[in-house]
């Protein structure tokens, strides 16, 4: 009876397990962007439900400098939250603990910037300084993996990779030119993450 109550609540239970993760990727990467100067950390949390769902949340902070030409300067830092969740879509043994994920999420990101604009009026070229605080929103379309490496009793250790493509909601013109947790402020977006993570 004992046995096929710890069977029943390891596989058929609609609770399996959270995971933290940690990006890797994205300091890296922006390290070596030496022309942005950005610094960008995040780490990301999810339950895994019914073996098939992830609801996901993902926290991070992201700033530095970076030039648009000539004529802007900026220079910011804020925070970011992503919420949304995660489909495995394989049919066959979806109780692996391997899995590909598809999924959405909205993205949200505040920060405090300033910096310099530069322009010409009557042949004179001025230097205006500005500041502003600004609020930003977005969607995402993500597609990725996991992979389990290593398993300790109770506990399990993950890699795995999440590509995004990014649609930004608020539009309206600012002199901040990047978005932490979107990037650069177009109108569309890509981001890669790389993640190390622990299930418990």
């Amino acid at each position: 009876m004992l046995l096929s109550v710890a069977a029943w609540s390891q596989n058929d239970s609609i609770y399996q397990g959270t995971q933290i993760k940690l990006d890797i990727a994205s300091p890296i990467v922006m390290s070596a962007a030496n022309k942005w100067q950005i610094q960008h950390y995040e780490v990301a949390a999810n339950v895994r439900l019914a073996k098939r769902f992830y609801p996901t949340a993902e926290l991070g902070y992201a700033g530095g400098s970076l030039s648009q030409g000539d004529s802007l300067h900026y220079n910011g830092h804020g925070g970011f939250m992503r919420i949304g969740g995660d489909l495995n879509p394989l049919k066959k043994h979806p109780e692996l603990p391997h899995a590909l994920l598809i999924g959405v999420r909205f993205g949200t990101a505040v920060q405090g910037a300033y910096g310099t604009l530069e322009t010409t009026q009557g042949g004179v070229q001025q230097t205006n300084p500005w500041q502003e605080v600004t609020a930003d929103c977005w969607g995402e379309i993500v597609a990725g993996c996991q992979v389990e490496i290593a398993q300790v009793k109770n506990t399990a250790f993950y890699m795995g990779w999440m590509g995004r493509f990014k649609c930004l909601f608020t539009r309206q013109q600012k002199n901040a030119i990047y978005i932490p947790g979107y990037g650069k402020r177009d109108n569309t977006a890509w981001g890669l993450n790389y993640y190390l993570g622990w299930k418990f």
